[in-house]
């Protein structure tokens, strides 16, 4: 519709009219004089558009409401985050437009004028709107709190410039004080704001350090000039995760529903991964009566199921965040109760795709990448519940009007099903197998793998990469269901998605390993050039894939496999990676040189396609590398070498320098690398012994007799006392550096002649 005069009517007719209706929203969205006329609305009405029907803040506030309903439906799944609005698939040109208006700068600007006598109406309506608009550029620039999505790059840029602002200093000022406010509507929405868009350290940082400009003063006199900042007295609010958490944990102890809701959201964002938080909420406050985390704990029981789940996901994260700092310390009697409240969301008929969704994801946030929460979760069924999710709402017959009118949030819960198994299955064997041989999952994610929606294929590919990391999977179901095969097509796809392409790369990794049969068949059907393909990416991750494929595809190869791949890769090139800047890369290099020296033959043919010097280079850079396992990889290489021919053995103590940083690397380097290091000199010795000196030379010797005298500690080495080695319960060093010792002892001295 078109509207010039802008009056209370006129607006609340247009707010109606674009509720559930994407097509009247785009067609607002491209009036841009109408999108910038409501923008100038919201900072200050101008008398020449305001009749006497409304008044300037009536105005306002329905200004603030037409734009708030623009901004719903950019996040795919508004209403899984907020309960008040129907999902609608929004448009980006909606954003565009309230972006280009700055009309993020309007509701701020407006905020930052209220006057004491202002409405309580007009100051929720504009922080209601600043939270919705704000979630919805929070949610084009990532990452998402609920799936995956994908957005154009320039709204993308030009979200990410928003979000910014948003977050600057003078911009909380406006914003933050607004949880003191009196109206708890007002606090809701902010409580919200910050639940929904901080989504990076820096951002959370900004909110936690966060202090009013009474508690700055304050906390700056309270500290004499000598005194650092963590001696600050511990009952301030900066000690007690900021001025700002305290005051959502005080939100937590009201009885208004809420607010209780939107606190704990806003404080599992601030908790997700800070150990500052998570360790400030796990323990007592002076002021309450119980530490803020078992407040949280103890709505996880509340009656409201929206309280319970969000109570649930906050609790997770301070979980998590508060061990990440404390491996092996997660508190498993608290992770019992956010179980509880997931198995029994997981087993109801009656609750609803929403709630199951965010349960999905509150059980991924608890056990991702823990090996003993997933075993938890597996022994007390929650596994099992999550498959049978996934198979009760995917089809397994491929029909297009399955994928067309299939339900928005059942793609989201499919998607989310998924995600979850993928998680639960990554460590164990015998937990892949149950989902594998017992649940029958591997017919749900075969469907999933070519469906529309990139989220569900994004997710099918990374559940079937934990699968495949076990040896009778791929030897069984993946070979026998075809789905292997299926994967490589997706992986092949130049227009595919590239996150999903960089999912189905990780599985791949998993498919041509040595054990696997679908080796052969994959590099005949052209995985070499695509893996050239991804390694000329600009994207880090995916080189550091393409790579790791290559590398895993040379284990325990013959030498057809060898020149194949080294004919796609070339040798010059190998040699460049070896000494990239990157150490992600350079240990993927180093090691594919080590896979292709595994035997006598791979050594010769590293020793034929590389000279000496640059060789001697590739494996001094690694040794000295800060990266272990750069210098892991590049140990075994010289292990390899070591088993080589006596000339092979010779081109080690010809560079002076490759010595050197072996004796450097073995007094600071861990068992894992330590080990074949030894094992290395032990071959170099048992061949020559007559290398007995150039070993001393290089304080070899010395080294392993320190060694020797093992007493699981820190052994002080050089008498400068400037080597230390590191041999913490390094029993098999110490073992293998007594063989060297007494095969250099024992000898002949004929030999030494």
């Amino acid at each position: 519709m078109t509207v010039r005069t802008i009056t209370t009517s006129t607006l609340k007719t247009l707010k109606n009219s674009v509720i559930g209706n994407p097509a009247a929203k785009l067609a607002l969205a491209q009036d841009t004089a109408l999108i910038h006329l409501l923008v100038n609305c919201i900072k200050h009405p101008s008398t020449s558009y305001v009749d006497t029907q409304g008044s300037h803040d009536d105005i306002r506030i329905e200004s603030a409401h037409v734009i708030a309903s623009i901004s719903y439906g950019m996040c795919p799944y508004d209403s899984l985050l907020f309960k008040d609005q129907q999902f609608i698939p929004g448009s980006e040109v909606a954003l565009v437009s309230l972006i280009h208006a700055n009309a993020l700068h309007a509701f701020l600007f407006a905020l930052s004028n209220m006057k004491p006598h202002d409405p309580v109406q007009l100051k929720s309506a504009l922080a209601r709107g600043l939270r919705v608009l704000s979630t919805a550029i929070a949610e084009v620039v990532g990452p998402s709190q609920l799936g995956l999505r994908t957005w154009s790059p320039d709204l993308r840029s030009e979200a990410k410039v928003a979000l910014s602002y948003l977050f600057e200093f003078d911009c909380l000022n406006i914003f933050l004080p607004l949880l003191a406010d009196p109206s708890s509507q007002t606090n809701i929405a902010i409580a919200q704001l910050i639940s929904t868009t901080v989504r990076s350290d820096a951002h959370r940082n900004a909110v936690i350090e966060w202090l009013p400009p009474a508690e700055r003063s304050k906390e700056i006199k309270g500290r004499r000039g000598w005194e650092k900042k963590e001696m600050v007295n511990s009952t301030s609010p900066a000690r007690q995760g900021g001025w700002v958490v305290r005051l959502l944990v005080n939100f937590l102890q009201k009885k208004d529903i809420k607010l209780q809701e939107a606190a704990l959201s806003a404080i599992s964002s601030l908790a997700m991964e800070n150990t500052v938080v998570a360790s400030t909420l796990a323990r007592a406050w002076p002021d309450i009566v119980d530490p803020p985390l078992n407040i949280v704990l103890n709505l996880t029981k509340s009656r409201s199921t929206d309280v319970q789940l969000t109570a649930s996901l906050c609790a997770a994260h301070i979980l998590r965040a508060n061990a990440s700092h404390h491996p092996g310390s997660i508190d498993y009697s608290a992770a019992l109760n956010v179980i509880h409240v997931i198995n029994r969301v997981l087993s109801s008929s009656s609750e609803t795709t929403q709630n199951k969704i965010k349960t999905c994801y509150t059980l991924y946030h608890l056990v991702k990448d823990d090996r003993d929460l997933c075993r938890e979760v597996y022994e007390r069924g929650t596994l099992e519940k999550v498959v049978l999710l996934a198979k009760h709402i995917t089809p397994l017959e491929r029909t297009s009007e399955w994928e067309e009118d299939e339900p928005e949030s059942i793609l989201a819960l499919r998607e989310a099903t998924l995600t979850v198994i993928a998680a639960i299955s990554l460590f164990d064997n015998n937990i892949r197998r149950e989902v594998a041989d017992d649940l029958h999952i591997v017919p749900t994610i075969q469907v999933s793998l070519s469906h529309k929606n990139i989220g569900i294929r994004h997710a099918a590919c990374t559940c079937l990469r934990a699968l495949s990391r076990a040896v009778s999977i791929i030897r069984t179901n993946i070979v026998d269901s075809k789905i292997g095969m299926e994967l490589f097509a997706i992986f092949k796809k130049e227009d595919e998605d590239p996150r999903v392409t960089y999912a189905a790369l990780n599985t791949i990794c998993n498919l041509v390993n040595d054990f696997s049969p679908l080796r052969p068949k994959l590099l005949d059907q052209g995985l070499l050039p695509r893996l050239m393909q991804l390694l000329a990416s600009d994207d880090i991750n995916m080189r550091v894939g393409a790579l790791w494929a290559m590398r895993n595809a040379l284990r325990k190869s013959d030498p057809s496999t060898r020149q194949t791949v080294m004919t796609h890769l070339c040798w010059p090139r190998l040699v460049m990676l070896c000494n990239d800047s990157n150490t992600e890369i350079q240990e993927q290099a180093m090691s594919i040189l080590r896979n292709l020296a595994e035997d006598e033959e791979g050594v010769d043919y590293v020793f034929e396609s590389i000279d000496k010097e640059t060789l001697a280079n590739c494996i001094t850079s690694g040794l000295e590398s800060s990266n272990e396992d750069v210098t892991h990889h590049t140990a075994c290489f010289l292990a390899n070498i070591a088993n080589g021919s006596r000339e092979q053995q010779d081109f080690i103590f010809a560079h002076a320098r490759i010595i050197h940083a072996m004796h450097d690397c073995m007094t600071d380097a861990k068992s894992d690398t330590r080990c074949p290091l030894i094992s290395c000199i032990f071959s170099l010795v048992q061949s020559n012994v007559r290398r007995k000196h150039e070993l001393n030379e290089a304080g070899i010797t010395s080294t392993l007799r320190h060694m020797c005298d093992w007493t699981g500690g820190v052994i002080s080495m050089s008498p400068g006392g400037h080597h230390r080695i590191h041999v913490d319960d390094d029993k098999e060093a110490a073992k293998l550096a007594r063989s060297v010792l007494d095969l250099l002892e024992h000898s002949n001295i004929g030999d030494l002649l």
